[in-house]
């Protein structure tokens, strides 16, 4: 796993076929089948998959295809299949005036039930702006769709921890909160009292090594124990 530190994104949006997600069309819609009886709230919308990156020296250069969310879920679960693709996406991670950090707890009706996560989404065509794909833009609707935070809530850091994490390449930002962890916990806990269908189970916070858990993504672990030295 690597880990570095970004300060500018070039993202574009360079459609092509997806040789995965057209040979093994007839598996993949089996397979989501079957998780859309497990889960009926399972949506098939569009996402962004990266194609192509390249790092140098504080930019991250990338190109992105279109694919639908079955075929994304299928090459997930079925090892990420070649030729490759990386899922490239924006987390925020939310951090009190203490320090504490907010995760989220994703809720059972998601593909990733039980884990837990800085708020966050894989790009999709909303976040296209002309051929650039925006993940400030990406990562601010995520936070506002999943904690009922705006950007009147918090502070961006001027920079992204980048964490090539296999098949995924994860940027973190910092979004810096005026208020405590539990104050932001409890605020976003009734925010989400009021949705209808949360994608989020509940907040988690972490303070130091203790707080860290399994059902944490391997990139997530990386993140505190690279840059945070918990």
């Amino acid at each position: 796993m690597k880990v570095a530190r970004v300060n500018h994104l070039d993202l574009r949006f360079e459609p092509q076929p997806w040789p995965f997600a057209v040979e093994r069309h007839a598996e993949i819609d089996a397979h989501f089948a079957k998780l859309r009886a497990e889960k009926p709230a399972m949506y098939n919308g569009r996402v962004l998959l990266m194609h192509r990156h390249d790092l140098s020296g504080d930019t991250l250069r990338g190109a992105y295809l279109e694919t639908d969310f079955a075929s994304f879920i299928a090459w997930r679960d079925f090892g990420n299949p070649p030729p490759p693709v990386w899922n490239c996406f924006a987390q925020g991670a939310l951090r009190g005036s203490d320090g504490g950090y907010l995760l989220g707890v994703m809720g059972e009706h998601t593909a990733n039930a039980g884990n837990i996560y800085f708020p966050s989404g894989t790009p999709d065509p909303n976040d296209l702006v002309g051929e650039t794909v925006d993940l400030n833009a990406s990562l601010t609707r995520e936070i506002d769709e999943e904690t009922g935070l705006t950007p009147a809530d918090y502070t961006p850091a001027p920079d992204w921890t980048c964490i090539f994490a296999g098949p995924r390449i994860a940027l973190i930002k910092i979004m810096q909160l005026d208020e405590p962890a539990d104050a932001a916990r409890e605020r976003i806990r009734h925010n989400l009292s009021l949705q209808t269908e949360p994608e989020l189970a509940d907040m988690y916070i972490v303070r130091g090594p203790d707080d860290l858990r399994d059902v944490m993504p391997d990139f997530i672990r990386a993140y505190f124990a690279s840059v945070e030295r918990l």
